[in-house]
């Protein structure tokens, strides 16, 4: 098999999970209700976000074991995908997991341009 295309693995394997958190897709939605215009706020901001999920269970990045992103489809999707990468590679730092990136034609709100789920287990 070929290896990763970009930072993630293939799979990730957890023998005996304790604590196992499935998060709904999180938006890039700010406390006070607005969202930010450009993609890699958006997706800077979701991370946010996945991060303080993840803390409600005592849980962090380190525990994530899959993700599975949603860009909406642009003209510069090539770069908008660049952008969405480098951030959830900055977030994830050295994790490996199993990740999906999906192009759509749209999210449920139009100022979305970017929507994560993710598993993380200890």
């Amino acid at each position: 098999m070929a290896p990763p295309a970009a930072k993630y693995a293939h799979g990730v394997h957890v023998a005996g999970a304790n604590d196992v958190v499935f998060t709904s897709g999180v938006v890039p939605v700010r406390r006070d209700g607005t969202v930010p215009e450009r993609i890699e706020d958006q997706a800077r901001l979701v991370w946010q976000n996945i991060s303080a999920i993840l803390a409600e269970a005592k849980l962090s990045v380190a525990d994530i074991v899959s993700v599975t992103t949603y860009v909406v489809s642009a003209d510069e999707l090539s770069e908008q995908l660049a952008l969405v990468m480098a951030e959830r590679d900055r977030a994830l730092g050295d994790v490996r997991a199993a990740s999906t990136l999906v192009t759509v034609p749209a999210l449920a709100q139009s100022a979305w341009k970017v929507e994560i789920a993710v598993i993380a287990a200890r």
